[in-house]
């Protein structure tokens, strides 16, 4: 029969599978995050390098400046929402992976305790058996 370290061993393995799982999701949600931030960084340079350029000699081109300074200002706000909207699924992605690592953590210990007793148990009764036929010797050896 199965110990009960043998029974919950593929919980453990499964448990330890996930945290896995939930590490690289957790990297993945890291790189996301620093490949919008970058984003983010780079529109805002774009921005003040066009923004500090020389204006055009007519109102239209004022106007066009003014127009497209505009748009990459509303690139920027919809960056700024993709990288808290990354930031979210990262905190999401790092609790996940907190959980999962505790839960294979805390099966890797229980596990470890069961093969402790077990094998404490089974040097008790290694020990019985050697007591027992030490005093059997002993007993054999007096009757003569």
């Amino acid at each position: 029969m199965p110990s009960r370290a043998d029974r919950l061993q593929p919980v453990v393995d499964l448990a330890a599978e996930k945290a896995e799982d939930a590490t690289r999701a957790l990297a993945t949600h890291q790189r996301a995050l620093a490949d919008a931030e970058h984003q983010l960084s780079e529109l805002r340079r774009y921005r003040n390098e066009y923004a500090e350029m020389p204006a055009g000699i007519g109102v239209s081109a004022l106007l066009n400046r003014q127009q497209f300074l505009q748009k990459i200002d509303m690139a920027i706000v919809q960056q700024l929402g993709e990288v808290q909207r990354r930031e979210r699924a990262l905190d999401a992605a790092r609790g996940a992976w907190t959980d999962a690592r505790g839960r294979a953590k805390a099966l890797d210990s229980v596990t470890s305790k069961y093969r402790e007793q077990e094998r404490k148990s089974q040097d008790r009764r290694e020990q019985e058996q050697a007591d027992e036929r030490s005093q059997y010797r002993r007993n054999g050896r007096s009757a003569d």
